[in-house]
């Protein structure tokens, strides 16, 4: 299937999105920027491989088999970011899309609740997590968090250019928006990484039992959800953003006990 072809399929699986060759060719221009910066990457990672010493790439192969857990979580990032190339895909985000922000219950209450939580995964939130885990003696989790969270918006960032994957309220105009339409690009959904590195971060560090972490990790949930049901973020966008903050927190869970004053 050619770039024209596949750009029409996601017109029309997108049903609202603007019917114009000006659309047209963005949608190309963006297919191909995709698959170049797919390829370049792959070449990048062979390169890299191929030009290790051999004494280094059996330590890289030991860390990668003691981290598998990790590398398989990284591959399954790359297998959604890659899988925005595809047609199918796109109709399977947009159908849970549409179904998580227009059909089901909506009222104006459960409106209001969900943009009150979604709160939990912004730079506020995780400000106040560092100053209050600071002023209570834990220097070491306070950098942890604001050195993790602080890297993680930059890779979150890089990967949305690198994407370059528009919000959904962008192309589908019968979108339910909820609050301020926000700026930037969709891919990976910012909030949501914030809350499950927060969460890995703390489960991590702190040891904590199984009770409290399906609580932390519930609220992480929901704030995924309310991407969606906001209407700023398709499915895969906060799915991406999860698995991203779940690598980023065990690393910082790991990194946090060397970094007290």
């Amino acid at each position: 299937m050619n770039y024209a072809s596949e750009a029409q399929v996601e017109a029309q699986v997108q049903q609202k999105l603007v019917q114009s060759q000006e659309a047209q060719h963005h949608l190309r221009q963006r297919a191909r920027r995709r698959a170049t910066i797919a390829f370049l990457l792959v070449a990048a990672l062979v390169l890299f491989f191929v030009r290790l010493p051999p004494s280094s790439s059996r330590l890289l192969l030991g860390s990668l088999v003691a981290n598998r857990l990790l590398v398989a979580l990284l591959l399954v990032f790359g297998l959604i970011a890659i899988s925005l190339l595809w047609a199918r895909g796109q109709r399977l985000d947009v159908w849970l899309f549409q179904t998580l922000n227009l059909r089901g219950y909506h009222a104006v209450w459960m409106d209001r609740a969900m943009w009150v939580v979604t709160f939990f995964g912004n730079e506020g939130f995780v400000t106040v997590l560092v100053v209050a885990a600071y002023l209570l003696g834990d220097q070491g989790f306070a950098i942890a968090l604001a050195l993790g969270a602080l890297t993680l918006w930059l890779v979150v960032t890089l990967i949305k250019a690198l994407t370059d994957r528009a919000r959904p309220f962008n192309l589908l105009r019968e979108t339910r928006v909820i609050g301020l339409r926000e700026h930037g690009l969709s891919f990976p959904s910012g909030h949501t990484a914030q809350t499950f590195f927060i969460a890995t971060l703390m489960v991590g560090h702190f040891r904590l039992p199984l009770g409290v972490a399906v609580g932390l990790y519930g609220i992480a949930v929901l704030v995924a959800f309310t991407r969606v049901y906001l209407g700023v973020h398709y499915p895969r966008d906060v799915i991406a953003g999860a698995i991203l903050a779940v690598i980023w927190g065990t690393l910082g869970a790991m990194v946090a006990p060397n970094l007290y004053l």
